[in-house]
């Protein structure tokens, strides 16, 4: 197998050409990459340069927000190129979890996230006791405790914080308490959902955790926010309301800031808002691309995770009849094949077709 890395690919996560060269890699300009490739990773969708220079029978991997662009997944399909997105990976398999791209990154970003609350806001976190008096520590409220959410808990448990947590899936307990932070719940405790996210709230419930939040909210110095579900927009779990009754400096970071829009009302991806009452509300965006270095040695190892499943003595194979293919996969041989992007589009669910048995196999021999 031959590995074709772009050339400065990974400058910018202080990855040099020669590193890869050295473990064994070739580095060549762009667009030869992308026509002598079988299979291309990338982190984020392809421009309509790229686009336009793919070719019939090519893999590409990637963060490819495939629920939300679906015109671009049909021009794929229409191209007969494969697309695996990590966005639509079944999480909860285990044999996936080397694969899980958004659970390393989430991971990422919530380290970073915590660094960043640490960092605006503007006292200790930690409590500090010196000869001109003691400072109480800060308080930290993370909203959404999954990967994302516990790791900006044990981050800000590490820097000195008292720190809770709250989401909607009892399960969650456990994890959060192990960590030494306190779980909050409110009247919606049963959101659990399938493939370990949560479900999608009702309006009434909606309003309800809206406002029990609100209490707590108002406690806290720096709140943290992680709830969304890939191609779906996030819940808004802090109202104008809440952020209205806020302390004076309290920072908000909506790590589920993005075009669909976020947990905080009023967050923008990548901006940073300061209201009237010097509340400070921070779109976190892709918190991940800030810490590149590891976000990147992380998304190589799922990618590889992803390239040796598929790839056997140097042949692709795809068993779309395997539980972690059948999802993973959006277009194969020129189709939509996801059920959940075929619902999305309105496409009509497709017929799986039925492998041969023993008893069919011998009927043909006969034959």
């Amino acid at each position: 197998m031959e590995v074709l890395i772009e050339a400065g690919a990974g400058t910018d996560s202080y990855y040099s050409d020669e590193a890869y060269v050295n473990a064994g890699a070739k580095i060549v300009d762009r667009e030869t990459a992308i026509k002598q490739a079988n299979i291309i990773a990338m982190v984020q969708n392809p421009g309509e340069e790229t686009l336009a220079q793919l070719h019939a029978q090519q893999v590409i991997i990637g963060l490819l927000n495939p629920l939300v662009v679906t015109d671009e997944m049909s021009k794929l399909a229409q191209q007969n190129v494969s697309v695996l997105s990590f966005e639509l990976l079944p999480r909860t398999i285990s044999r996936a979890q080397t694969m899980d791209v958004l659970s390393s990154q989430a991971s990422v970003a919530g380290y970073k996230a915590a660094l960043i609350g640490s960092n605006t806001y503007p006292k200790y976190f930690p409590m500090m006791i010196t000869a001109a008096g003691t400072v109480k520590p800060a308080k930290v409220l993370v909203l959404g405790t999954g990967v994302a959410g516990l790791q900006a808990i044990g981050t800000a448990k590490r820097l000195g914080a008292v720190v809770s947590g709250y989401d909607v899936r009892p399960a969650s307990r456990g994890e959060v308490e192990s960590l030494g932070a306190t779980f909050l719940t409110t009247s919606v405790d049963n959101g659990a959902g399938a493939g370990g996210y949560a479900r999608e709230l009702t309006a009434e419930e909606q309003q309800k955790q809206q406002e029990e939040l609100a209490g707590f909210i108002a406690q806290n110095d720096v709140v943290i926010t992680t709830a969304q579900v890939p191609g779906h927009k996030p819940p808004l779990l802090v109202t104008k309301t809440s952020i209205q009754a806020a302390k004076p400096a309290t920072v908000f970071i909506d790590l589920a800031a993005s075009e669909l829009g976020g947990n905080v009302a009023g967050s923008k991806p990548f901006e940073t808002v300061t209201t009237d009452q010097q509340v400070m509300i921070i779109g976190a965006g892709d918190l991940a691309s800030r810490v590149p270095n590891s976000a990147s040695q992380l998304f190589a190892k799922n990618v590889q995770a992803i390239i040796n499943y598929i790839v056997s003595e140097d042949q692709l194979n795809f068993d779309l009849t395997d539980d972690v293919l059948k999802e993973l996969v959006a277009t194969h041989d020129g189709e939509i094949i996801n059920p959940r992007l075929r619902k999305t589009m309105g496409l009509e669910t497709l017929v799986a077709a039925v492998p041969p048995t023993e008893t069919d196999n011998v009927a043909k021999e006969e034959n």
